[in-house]
């Protein structure tokens, strides 16, 4: 990456290469002194022991890739903790006597499935940590089965003791307890090979053999080591497929060695016969950050007899320093306004003491106040006032910084600029960026595909609301020449024929688009756009949004036609074409920070239908979500049912010495379908206006004045 280019800049990354580069910030970290009991990393991904789970939960923001294999099964697994109360995750058995279903060649069956964990009670003197929870959920629900847990810790020794259904409880020790409830407990309905997977089989909850399962986990006096007995509840004579296993003893005998805080490995002797190796990478997303390496904040002097001159030289100071691309400097009495972009710190706050600091040395003592009018894409967002007194004040004592803190006063009315201008900045420039790109898909019947390229993206500001932004991707290796469409439906191909898209050229041309922005009233925002949109769809399209400032409630609506893209890449169209749009509402709730999102509308195939959308922003300032479409399409979405997936939005302001508002994005969905398919719009109105939420404004504050 050569140069930065704008605040909302997304850069692309694919589960493997995130995982690779979470870990590969956890290597130089050392191995403390605690203990770490509880905190491993079952076989099938999630807190646990080694085919079992346990009611343990990792720290709030954990995430873990984990790895294993014991034969026939090689199982790979991505699990987050976006509560304290929640563990969710992922995973892909990969069965290495089986052949995948769908395919003619020589490939081992893939099985996909969803995990979830709810921690029920905390674990206390005297009661033990009590969780809920099941395994392979939404999808073929091959290895389905839940279980409820319970862990308690003596000194070095943490113990479990659970009861499982499903592929837990096929040791079937005991007469399923809910059967007294109902008789619909008493039996189990599995997946049939009509059924598409993906849908949830409610009806099969807690229901079937049951077994009791449970385990030991011993710290040793040599801290990286914890070693593990455990009992499991499964027979291993009713695996998927008629693939029964021989069991010479239901105990598994294992070992954890953590080479550091964020690399575990792991072996074990299970089922008697049969011999356990494995790895976990993890990290805390709520706790990245980087040691930075960012000019220091210049120190306030006494104010000058007059004002400097060199309205250049500061406004050049207030961006290299301050982190504010300057639009105008005005002057009106006995205040300063400085109107701008914030280009590099995360944190407003920051940028504001830093541009203060700067301002002091610069104007006369005359001056009383400091105005700053945050904007994004030309669209004003918000203002912070300042007293100067106040602001210096707090950078010489902290005694000062409450005083000045009660006295900023921030809102998000604006009236139309007034004062002298004492410089303005021309907002016509040019900007480019370098970047690699690697696009993977994993579990699909082709097996493992992916595409190795570099993206060179370039972007023309016109003025302050244009600009003009183009994106030339070069293939530098691939293997989709194994890409081949399975599961024909009668939706139009909107999105399936990605593989063509990608195999068909070495160059092509992924977007080429001009965008305008307006603030259409004090709440109301406009965005529209048109050119080639991304990498599958030209057209056109508008979006209007009503974001209050600081309100937890916003409202969108986008609306656009698509003609579908020749392969090539270029400029030639497909006959293929629609309107797509929908309604979105936006709701910033007070339970564990988190953002809902519905939305209502048609989408690229034609169907009609919603998405919802949660995630939740950690201080560190990486946004972990998920997403489900439901529509019309039924039958003919094909396997996986219907649309969803989870994703990762990354500040890399976590990860370089040097602060940056670009983000990285990572998206995981288990297969490309056409039903539920959304425009890859460009630029979404309510991350663009981001700032129009205080958010965590007064903690920055708190964090940049300590």
């Amino acid at each position: 990456m050569t140069r930065q280019r704008s605040s909302t800049r997304q850069c692309r990354l694919t589960p493997l290469a995130f995982s690779i580069g979470l870990a590969a910030c956890t290597i130089a970290q050392a191995y403390g002194n605690e203990t770490h009991l509880g905190q491993g990393e079952s076989d099938f991904g999630g807190k646990g022991l080694m085919q079992t789970p346990t009611a343990r939960m990792a720290p709030l923001g954990g995430f873990a890739f984990s790895l294993s294999r014991t034969a026939p099964y090689r199982r790979y697994n991505l699990f987050f903790q976006p509560t304290e109360w929640l563990e969710a995750g992922f995973r892909y058995i990969e069965v290495e006597n089986r052949q995948y279903l769908a395919a003619t060649g020589d490939r081992n069956n893939l099985d996909k499935g969803v995990d979830v964990k709810l921690r029920l009670r905390q674990e206390s003197r005297y009661w033990p940590q009590l969780a809920v929870g099941a395994r392979d959920i939404g999808g073929t629900g091959l290895f389905g089965a839940e279980y409820l847990v319970a862990s308690k810790r003596w000194n070095d020794i943490d113990v479990t003791l659970g009861i499982g259904w499903g592929y837990l409880g096929n040791q079937e020790g005991f007469t399923n307890p809910l059967a007294e409830l109902d008789d619909r407990f008493e039996r189990r309905t599995g997946f049939s090979s009509g059924d598409d997977g993906g849908s949830l089989n409610v009806g099969s909850l807690f229901s079937g053999r049951t077994a009791l399962f449970g385990g030991i986990e011993y710290q040793t006096p040599w801290d990286p080591l914890v070693l593990q007995v455990e009992l499991e509840g499964n027979d291993y004579q009713r695996e998927p497929q008629r693939n029964h296993q021989e069991q010479d003893s239901r105990f598994n005998l294992g070992a954890r060695y953590r080479l550091t805080d964020g690399i575990e490995l792991k072996a074990g002797w299970q089922r008697g016969n049969t011999a356990m190796v494995g790895i976990s990478l993890s990290t805390n997303l709520a706790t990245l950050s980087q040691a930075k390496r960012d000019p220091q904040p210049m120190p306030a002097g006494p104010a000058p007899a007059e004002h400097s001159q060199d309205w250049q030289a500061l406004s050049q100071a207030l961006d290299e320093n301050a982190g504010i691309g300057v639009h105008r400097l005005r002057q009106q009495g006995n205040t300063v306004t400085v109107e701008g972009e914030p280009t590099r710190f995360r944190s407003l706050a920051d940028s504001e003491q830093r541009a203060g600091r700067l301002l002091h040395n610069h104007l006369h003592s005359d001056v009383d106040t400091f105005r700053f009018r945050w904007q994004e894409r030309g669209l004003d967002m918000r203002e912070s006032v300042h007293d100067r007194d106040a602001l210096i004040a707090a950078t010489h004592s902290a005694d000062d910084v409450t005083l000045h803190r009660h006295s900023i006063h921030a809102h998000g009315a604006f009236d139309d600029a007034q004062g002298e201008i004492l410089h303005e900045n021309d907002p016509r420039r040019f900007s480019y960026g370098l970047e690699p790109v690697l696009e993977q898909n994993f579990g699909g019947p082709d097996g493992y595909l992916y595409r190795l390229s570099a993206s060179l993206d370039s972007e023309y500001r016109l003025n302050a609301n244009s600009w003009l932004s183009a994106a030339l991707t070069y293939t530098v290796d691939d293997n989709l020449e194994k890409y081949r469409y399975v599961g024909p439906s009668e939706l139009p191909r909107v999105r399936t024929h990605i593989g063509d898209y990608l195999a068909e050229t070495d160059i092509g041309i992924s977007q080429l688009q001009y965008s305008h922005t307006a603030r259409l009233g004090e709440n109301w925002y406009a965005i529209g756009y048109g050119g080639l949109l991304e990498t599958m769809y030209a057209g056109a399209g508008g979006e209007v949004l009503y974001r209050p400032f600081n309100g937890d409630l916003a409202l969108g609506l986008d609306v656009n036609w698509v003609k579908q893209r020749d392969f090539d890449q270029r400029f030639e169209m497909r006959d293929y074409s629609t309107w797509t749009g929908h309604l979105t509402g936006y709701w910033q709730t007070d339970f564990e920070d988190m953002l809902a999102k519905v939305s209502i509308g048609r989408y690229l195939a034609g169907d009609i239908g919603m998405t919802f959308d949660v995630s939740r922003e950690f201080d560190s300032g990486v946004r972990l979500g998920g997403w489900a479409t439901l529509t019309d399409a039924g039958s003919d979405f094909g396997e996986g049912s219907f649309d969803k997936g989870v994703y990762v939005s990354l500040p890399l302001d976590a990860f370089f010495v040097r602060s940056t508002r670009q983000r990285a994005q990572l998206t995981w969905r288990p297969l490309t379908r056409d039903g539920g398919a959304q425009l890859a719009r460009g630029a979404s109105l309510y991350d663009l206006t981001e700032e129009r939420q205080m958010g965590r404004y007064w903690q920055d504050y708190d964090d940049v004045m300590r």
